[in-house]
């Protein structure tokens, strides 16, 4: 059994309880969700949600059997290899910072294109939304230079389908 990281989208009734019922259905199996993002869509009675799971290629055909059955969806959409534009937001604060730490913090959010959203005379707090990828190397490479003196919270990612893909 191979296991892969996998992305499922899905348009859902936007209702008291949703949540904790897609969530209740993963954990109720054992699967267990990497990813869960959930937002209003441009409808306010429907809700979308983008959801990352590791699991086999069995498994993950279960999952979207059992989310298609469930009452309150709407949509079940498989983003696993489908061209898709995905960001994640990422905030890492930098503590214990002295002043070439401060310079070090800007030259590496200038080189990832990353947001200084807040500054202190010894903390820095850093924005991203880039790819939960490109977010990892930015948390490997900011603890390596600071280390234990990193926080880091991180969303879920979103996705949306890519259009010039479809259009080729």
């Amino acid at each position: 059994m191979i296991m892969k990281k996998r992305w499922i989208s899905l348009f859902v009734e936007n209702e008291v309880g949703m949540l904790a019922k897609i969530s209740g259905l993963f954990s109720g199996k054992s699967y267990n969700l990497q990813s869960l993002t959930v937002g209003e869509t441009e409808d306010p009675t429907v809700s979308r949600m983008t959801i990352g799971v590791l699991s086999d290629d069995i498994t993950f055909e279960q999952i979207k059997k059992q989310l298609n059955r469930s009452v309150g969806i709407i949509k079940v959409i498989d983003f696993t290899d489908t061209p898709i534009h995905m960001k994640e937001i990422l905030f890492v604060k930098v503590k214990g910072c002295n002043k070439s730490d401060r310079e070090e913090v800007f030259r590496i959010a200038q080189v990832f294109g990353i947001q200084v959203t807040d500054y202190g005379k010894n903390s820095i707090l850093l924005e991203s939304t880039q790819t939960e990828a490109r977010n990892n190397d930015i948390i490997n490479l900011l603890d390596q230079d600071f280390s234990g003196r990193i926080e880091v919270v991180r969303g879920g990612s979103v996705a949306v389908e890519a259009i010039s893909m479809q259009d080729r």
